[in-house]
């Protein structure tokens, strides 16, 4: 059954699906394999802001203690920041900013999180807690601008609700660090946005808690943060981890949970962003590199922005060393940064995505039509996925639409068809048919590279009465973009097809 796209846009597409992107550390943006990998997704998709863990961690060199006649002082220093600030903002993305983790010399415990150790304990003193969190983002908005870092969301720490990155996932304590920091940021400018408290999933009853702490010490909140995952606890294998999925609606589910659970207090209508989300956590996960991943964020990316702020994919880099130095070749993240920018699937889906149009015709189950301005059509649309393992989905998925098309008069449409899925687009599937090998050689990374690239189709489809009559068979686990543009025959008068090969002129009839 064919479904009938409206003439008549029925929304707009938020950009909230690439407001933000994840990328782990924040020092690994030194690197310049990150870098060029962050340029060539820049080029591609075209993230607003960009977020990672220890800002304020050992690693960044931020908080230098020393001494001097007798007396223990405090240095700031911000050659790193600064480093790596200048190098998001030369590629036109932008901090957001996370505050944490707690530098050694100023924390009051030892515990600590991932290889790089990043400490989670409270600070030893809060005086000097709020001195450094003064000290940077003045120091920020003195060599940025304030104009310039106003627009920089500034998140205190990273899911507290987890004793892995909170010292006994203590809530009051947190509201101590929250309050502490707020007042800090604020009285540097009132105008710059600061908000928690990046609960992890499943933590949702301290949202009402949060809200009421802020509320009765009436302290400063701009903006509520969560994140969203749907794996299960992980099943350990050598260098690797395998975990369970929930369907793709829990990820908007968890989406939707802050504003449900905010709802009727003071920080109800404030904006929501979902600052981490993925299927999986866990960096070793080889789901993420994979054409059946694509296929299932594919819904999250086209609605996601209808019931949150902003969502950030963790994370875009394969240099994602949470569990230590990455062991195999795909890891966690859009591409294979150590690997000469090789894409996933799931780099594709966002490249897809930042080629929709802005005004929303139609969405269904397996689709999103979209208009651009100028009139062309845009159409991504994905095949169902099955979580279990257990229920194969169909090799293949018809999708029938009937898409208006202007300006009136065009009798003929041009359709560029992109399309990745177990065969096309899928490196990683290509991997695996080499081998897998662990250090592949340049003539393999150049094949990967290749098997890398969406397949490309083209042809004409005839326009009638303003409509093009477009049928798609989808593959198991693609996600194809189709973009339809009216055609101006502009072929001159004495072409002739026919006489390609010099055959002879043909009589008119």
């Amino acid at each position: 059954m064919r479904s009938t796209v409206p003439d008549r846009p029925t929304g707009r597409l938020t950009d909230a699906w690439r407001h933000c992107v994840g990328t782990g550390r924040f020092e690994l943006a030194l690197r310049r394999d990150h870098q060029d990998s962050l340029a060539l997704i820049q080029r591609d998709i075209g993230f607003r802001h960009i977020r990672g863990h220890g800002l304020l961690s050992d690693g960044v060199g931020v908080h230098r203690p020393y001494e001097h006649r007798g007396a223990r002082r405090v240095h700031h220093t911000f050659t790193y920041v600064d480093q790596v600030v200048d190098a998001y903002l030369d590629l036109g993305i932008r901090p957001f900013v996370e505050l944490g983790f707690m530098p050694s010399d100023l924390a009051s415990g030892d515990q600590t999180v991932f290889w790089w150790r990043g400490n989670v304990t409270p600070p030893r003193s809060w005086s000097q807690w709020a001195d450094l969190v003064r000290a940077t983002v003045a120091h920020l908005v003195d060599r940025y601008g304030l104009d310039e870092v106003r627009g920089w969301p500034i998140e205190v720490w990273n899911e507290p609700n987890l004793t892995a990155f909170w010292q006994g996932a203590d809530r009051d304590a947190y509201h101590r660090l929250y309050e502490v920091t707020a007042h800090a940021v604020k009285e540097v400018d009132a105008g710059l946005q600061v908000g928690g408290p990046a609960i992890s999933p499943g933590a949702d009853e301290w949202l009402a808690p949060f809200a009421e702490f802020v509320t009765d010490r009436d302290v400063p909140v701009d903006f509520v943060s969560r994140h969203a995952y749907t794996s299960g606890p992980a099943q350990h294998v050598p260098f690797g981890t395998h975990q369970t999925l929930a369907p793709a609606t829990e990820l908007l589910a968890q989406f939707a949970a802050p504003r449900r659970h905010l709802a009727g207090t003071a920080l109800a209508q404030l904006p929501v962003h979902i600052t981490e989300f993925n299927s999986s956590y866990r960096p070793d996960n080889p789901v993420h590199d994979t054409a059946f991943h694509a296929a299932y964020l594919a819904p999250v990316l086209a609605g996601g922005g209808d019931l949150v702020d902003s969502f950030s994919y963790w994370t875009f880099s394969d240099m994602f060393e949470e569990q230590g130095v990455p062991t195999a070749l795909f890891h966690g993240g859009f591409g294979l940064l150590t690997h000469r920018q090789i894409k996933k699937p799931t780099y594709h889906l966002y490249a897809f995505m930042a080629r929709l149009g802005d005004e929303v015709l139609a969405r269904g189950p397996d689709h999103l039509v979209t208009r651009h301005p100028d009139g062309r059509v845009a159409v991504l649309a994905w095949a169902p996925v099955d979580v279990t393992g257990r229920d194969p989905v169909p090799e293949r998925h018809a999708l029938a639409l009937s898409v208006p098309l202007g300006p009136p008069g065009a009798t003929s449409a041009f359709l560029l068809r992109s399309s990745v899925g177990e065969e096309a687009g899928n490196a990683h599937a290509a991997w695996a048919q080499m081998g897998r090998p662990r250090s592949p050689r340049p003539r393999q990374l150049d094949a990967l590279r290749e098997a890398a690239e969406p397949a490309r189709t083209h042809c004409a489809l005839p326009v009638a009465t303003g409509r093009v009559a477009l049928d798609l068979t989808l593959t198991r686990h693609e996600v194809t973009l189709v973009e339809l543009s009216p055609v101006r025959d502009e072929t001159p008068p004495w072409w002739d097809d026919t006489r390609l090969l010099g055959l002879p002129e043909r009589e008119q009839p």
